[in-house]
Protein backbone atom coordinates (compact mmCIF):
# COMPACT_ATOMS: atom_id res chain seq x y z
CA UNK A 1 0.00 0.00 0.00
CA UNK A 2 1.54 3.50 -1.18
CA UNK A 3 0.81 5.57 2.36
CA UNK A 4 1.06 9.05 1.72
CA UNK A 5 0.73 10.15 5.35
CA UNK A 6 3.40 12.52 6.65
CA UNK A 7 4.08 13.08 10.63
CA UNK A 8 3.40 17.45 11.03
CA UNK A 9 3.54 20.34 8.99
CA UNK A 10 7.73 20.97 9.19
CA UNK A 11 8.12 17.57 8.06
CA UNK A 12 5.81 18.07 5.01
CA UNK A 13 7.26 21.37 3.32
CA UNK A 14 10.74 20.99 5.20
CA UNK A 15 11.97 20.21 1.51
CA UNK A 16 10.83 23.32 0.09
CA UNK A 17 13.71 25.68 -0.79
CA UNK A 18 14.38 29.47 -0.91
CA UNK A 19 12.99 30.22 -4.49
CA UNK A 20 10.76 27.73 -4.95
CA UNK A 21 7.31 28.14 -7.00
CA UNK A 22 4.07 27.55 -5.34
CA UNK A 23 0.61 26.90 -5.80
CA UNK A 24 -1.79 27.41 -2.95
CA UNK A 25 -5.46 26.92 -2.98
CA UNK A 26 -7.89 28.84 -1.48
CA UNK A 27 -10.28 31.59 -2.55
CA UNK A 28 -10.16 34.88 -0.05
CA UNK A 29 -10.26 33.03 3.48
CA UNK A 30 -11.72 29.71 2.57
CA UNK A 31 -10.06 26.56 2.08
CA UNK A 32 -6.60 27.57 2.63
CA UNK A 33 -3.89 25.30 3.91
CA UNK A 34 -2.99 27.20 6.71
CA UNK A 35 -1.25 24.63 8.80
CA UNK A 36 1.30 24.55 5.91
CA UNK A 37 1.35 28.00 5.42
CA UNK A 38 2.23 28.61 9.36
CA UNK A 39 4.74 25.84 8.91
CA UNK A 40 6.60 27.68 5.65
CA UNK A 41 6.34 30.95 7.37
CA UNK A 42 8.24 29.37 10.76
CA UNK A 43 10.73 27.52 8.67
CA UNK A 44 12.22 30.63 7.27
CA UNK A 45 11.73 30.53 3.63
CA UNK A 46 11.84 33.06 1.50
CA UNK A 47 11.81 34.34 -2.34
CA UNK A 48 8.58 32.36 -3.06
CA UNK A 49 6.86 32.60 -6.54
CA UNK A 50 3.59 31.93 -5.90
CA UNK A 51 0.21 31.35 -7.99
CA UNK A 52 -3.00 31.64 -5.72
CA UNK A 53 -6.29 33.55 -6.62
CA UNK A 54 -5.25 36.53 -3.94
CA UNK A 55 -2.79 36.91 -1.24
CA UNK A 56 -4.73 36.59 1.79
CA UNK A 57 -5.10 39.34 4.40
CA UNK A 58 -2.72 41.07 6.21
CA UNK A 59 -2.54 38.87 9.21
CA UNK A 60 -3.98 35.41 7.64
CA UNK A 61 -3.44 32.94 4.80
CA UNK A 62 -0.51 34.58 2.63
CA UNK A 63 -0.62 37.29 3.90
CA UNK A 64 1.18 35.95 6.58
CA UNK A 65 4.34 34.99 4.20
CA UNK A 66 3.57 38.56 2.56
CA UNK A 67 4.55 40.37 5.66
CA UNK A 68 7.28 38.59 6.41
CA UNK A 69 8.77 39.44 2.65
CA UNK A 70 9.31 36.07 1.98
CA UNK A 71 7.17 36.23 -1.08
CA UNK A 72 8.87 37.48 -4.08
CA UNK A 73 6.42 37.17 -7.19
CA UNK A 74 2.55 36.82 -6.98
CA UNK A 75 0.28 35.50 -9.91
CA UNK A 76 -3.17 36.57 -8.53
CA UNK A 77 -6.40 37.45 -10.11
CA UNK A 78 -7.61 39.58 -7.27
CA UNK A 79 -5.63 41.59 -4.41
CA UNK A 80 -7.42 44.00 -2.57
CA UNK A 81 -7.85 42.46 0.56
CA UNK A 82 -4.47 43.05 1.51
CA UNK A 83 -3.27 46.69 2.71
CA UNK A 84 0.67 45.41 2.56
CA UNK A 85 0.44 43.83 -1.06
CA UNK A 86 -0.69 47.44 -1.88
CA UNK A 87 2.30 48.75 -0.12
CA UNK A 88 4.96 46.08 -1.18
CA UNK A 89 3.48 46.42 -5.15
CA UNK A 90 3.97 49.82 -5.46
CA UNK A 91 7.06 50.45 -3.08
CA UNK A 92 8.77 47.64 -5.72
CA UNK A 93 9.35 45.28 -3.09
CA UNK A 94 6.89 42.69 -5.17
CA UNK A 95 6.45 41.19 -8.57
CA UNK A 96 2.58 40.90 -9.17
CA UNK A 97 1.10 39.12 -13.03
CA UNK A 98 -1.97 39.87 -12.68
CA UNK A 99 -4.24 37.19 -14.55
CA UNK A 100 -7.99 37.38 -15.02
CA UNK A 101 -9.49 34.52 -12.69
CA UNK A 102 -10.63 32.07 -15.44
CA UNK A 103 -7.72 32.58 -16.92
CA UNK A 104 -5.50 31.55 -13.97
CA UNK A 105 -8.10 28.62 -13.46
CA UNK A 106 -7.11 27.18 -16.80
CA UNK A 107 -3.55 27.96 -16.49
CA UNK A 108 -3.31 25.39 -13.37
CA UNK A 109 -5.60 23.10 -15.32
CA UNK A 110 -3.75 22.80 -18.24
CA UNK A 111 -0.02 22.67 -16.63
CA UNK A 112 -1.88 19.76 -14.70
CA UNK A 113 -3.28 18.00 -17.58
CA UNK A 114 0.33 18.21 -19.60
CA UNK A 115 -1.48 20.97 -21.98
CA UNK A 116 1.46 23.85 -22.42
CA UNK A 117 -0.84 26.55 -23.87
CA UNK A 118 -4.19 27.43 -24.94
CA UNK A 119 -5.94 30.20 -26.55
CA UNK A 120 -8.93 32.24 -25.37
CA UNK A 121 -10.57 35.11 -26.26
CA UNK A 122 -10.33 36.77 -22.72
CA UNK A 123 -7.99 39.57 -22.47
CA UNK A 124 -7.84 40.72 -26.30
CA UNK A 125 -7.95 43.93 -26.88
CA UNK A 126 -6.43 44.74 -23.30
CA UNK A 127 -2.71 44.91 -21.48
CA UNK A 128 -3.11 41.14 -21.02
CA UNK A 129 -2.57 40.68 -24.85
CA UNK A 130 -0.98 43.99 -25.84
CA UNK A 131 1.37 43.68 -23.40
CA UNK A 132 2.69 46.64 -21.10
CA UNK A 133 0.55 45.81 -17.78
CA UNK A 134 2.85 46.93 -14.60
CA UNK A 135 4.34 43.88 -13.53
CA UNK A 136 7.12 45.70 -11.24
CA UNK A 137 7.18 49.21 -10.23
CA UNK A 138 10.53 51.35 -9.06
CA UNK A 139 9.73 52.87 -6.41
CA UNK A 140 9.21 56.33 -7.78
CA UNK A 141 5.77 56.02 -9.43
CA UNK A 142 7.29 54.41 -12.51
CA UNK A 143 7.34 50.98 -14.03
CA UNK A 144 10.26 48.70 -14.07
CA UNK A 145 8.97 46.11 -15.72
CA UNK A 146 5.46 45.43 -17.82
CA UNK A 147 4.11 42.33 -19.14
CA UNK A 148 5.69 41.47 -22.72
CA UNK A 149 3.06 41.09 -25.71
CA UNK A 150 1.38 37.64 -26.24
CA UNK A 151 0.35 35.63 -29.69
CA UNK A 152 -3.34 36.87 -30.78
CA UNK A 153 -4.37 34.61 -33.22
CA UNK A 154 -8.10 34.98 -34.88
CA UNK A 155 -10.11 31.53 -35.32
CA UNK A 156 -13.12 30.32 -36.58
CA UNK A 157 -15.74 29.00 -34.25
CA UNK A 158 -19.50 28.23 -34.62
CA UNK A 159 -19.02 30.64 -37.64
CA UNK A 160 -18.12 33.18 -36.25
CA UNK A 161 -14.78 34.48 -36.44
CA UNK A 162 -13.11 36.08 -33.62
CA UNK A 163 -9.50 37.12 -31.87
CA UNK A 164 -7.87 34.89 -29.29
CA UNK A 165 -4.60 35.58 -27.22
CA UNK A 166 -2.22 32.46 -26.60
CA UNK A 167 -1.99 32.02 -22.75
CA UNK A 168 0.70 29.62 -21.63
CA UNK A 169 -0.07 26.64 -18.64
CA UNK A 170 1.63 27.12 -15.48
CA UNK A 171 3.16 24.37 -13.44
CA UNK A 172 4.62 24.56 -10.19
CA UNK A 173 7.43 23.38 -8.10
CA UNK A 174 5.05 22.33 -5.37
CA UNK A 175 1.43 23.14 -4.11
CA UNK A 176 -0.42 23.35 -0.90
CA UNK A 177 -4.10 22.82 -0.59
CA UNK A 178 -6.67 22.41 1.98
CA UNK A 179 -9.02 19.34 1.78
CA UNK A 180 -11.99 18.40 3.75
CA UNK A 181 -11.07 14.28 3.53
CA UNK A 182 -7.97 12.34 2.42
CA UNK A 183 -7.12 8.99 2.34
CA UNK A 184 -3.65 7.04 2.59
CA UNK A 185 -3.32 6.93 -0.76
CA UNK A 186 -4.20 11.07 -1.34
CA UNK A 187 -7.75 10.79 -2.63
CA UNK A 188 -9.13 14.07 -1.25
CA UNK A 189 -12.54 15.37 -1.21
CA UNK A 190 -13.54 19.07 -0.73
CA UNK A 191 -15.78 20.93 0.80
CA UNK A 192 -18.46 23.04 -0.69
CA UNK A 193 -17.24 26.32 -1.81
CA UNK A 194 -13.79 25.30 -0.29
CA UNK A 195 -13.19 23.33 -2.95
CA UNK A 196 -12.40 26.53 -5.43
CA UNK A 197 -9.01 26.62 -6.61
CA UNK A 198 -7.66 23.83 -4.41
CA UNK A 199 -7.68 20.98 -6.94
CA UNK A 200 -6.27 22.87 -9.97
CA UNK A 201 -3.35 23.98 -7.57
CA UNK A 202 -3.23 20.30 -7.11
CA UNK A 203 -2.86 19.09 -10.45
CA UNK A 204 -0.29 21.93 -11.31
CA UNK A 205 2.77 21.22 -8.67
CA UNK A 206 5.26 18.70 -9.61
CA UNK A 207 4.73 18.06 -5.77
CA UNK A 208 1.46 18.25 -3.85
CA UNK A 209 1.10 18.72 -0.24
CA UNK A 210 -2.38 18.15 0.87
CA UNK A 211 -3.64 18.86 4.46
CA UNK A 212 -6.91 17.18 5.38
CA UNK A 213 -9.42 17.67 8.43
CA UNK A 214 -10.02 13.86 8.73
CA UNK A 215 -7.81 11.57 7.63
CA UNK A 216 -9.62 8.14 6.37
CA UNK A 217 -8.53 4.84 5.19
CA UNK A 218 -8.16 3.81 1.28
CA UNK A 219 -11.67 2.56 0.07
CA UNK A 220 -13.57 4.66 2.89
CA UNK A 221 -14.03 7.62 0.18
CA UNK A 222 -15.93 6.20 -2.68
CA UNK A 223 -14.62 5.89 -6.16
CA UNK A 224 -17.53 8.21 -6.94
CA UNK A 225 -17.07 11.02 -4.12
CA UNK A 226 -13.40 11.61 -5.21
CA UNK A 227 -12.95 14.90 -6.29
CA UNK A 228 -9.31 14.75 -6.91
CA UNK A 229 -7.32 11.52 -7.65
CA UNK A 230 -4.50 10.19 -5.58
CA UNK A 231 -2.31 10.43 -8.51
CA UNK A 232 -2.03 14.71 -8.02
CA UNK A 233 -1.07 14.26 -4.75
CA UNK A 234 2.24 13.17 -2.84
CA UNK A 235 1.94 13.94 1.02
CA UNK A 236 -1.03 14.13 3.52
CA UNK A 237 -1.25 15.84 6.68
CA UNK A 238 -3.88 15.07 9.15
CA UNK A 239 -4.63 18.85 10.74
CA UNK A 240 -8.15 17.68 12.82
CA UNK A 241 -11.35 18.97 11.95
CA UNK A 242 -11.61 21.91 14.88
CA UNK A 243 -8.50 24.30 13.06
CA UNK A 244 -9.17 28.03 13.08
CA UNK A 245 -11.14 29.04 10.06
CA UNK A 246 -12.05 32.95 8.92
CA UNK A 247 -14.82 34.90 7.18
CA UNK A 248 -13.19 37.49 5.29
CA UNK A 249 -16.31 39.21 5.25
CA UNK A 250 -19.45 39.06 7.50
CA UNK A 251 -22.12 40.02 5.96
CA UNK A 252 -25.83 39.65 8.52
CA UNK A 253 -29.19 41.22 8.58
CA UNK A 254 -31.05 42.72 11.79
CA UNK A 255 -33.79 39.62 12.97
CA UNK A 256 -37.36 40.34 12.05
CA UNK A 257 -39.05 41.71 14.85
CA UNK A 258 -35.87 43.42 16.69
Amino acid sequence: MIDKTIGSAMEAVSDIPDGASLAVGGFGLCGNPMALITALLAQGTRDLSIVSNNCGVDDWGLGLLLRAQRIRKMTSSYVGENKDFERQFLSGDLEVELTPQGTLAEKLRAGGAGIAAFFTTTGVGTQMADGGLPLRYDGAGGVAVASEPKEVRTFTVDGREREYVLEESIVTDYALVHARRGDRHGNLVFDKSARNFNPLAAMAGRVCVAQVEELVEPGEIGPDEVHLPGVFVHRVLEVGVGIEKRIERRTVSAAEGA
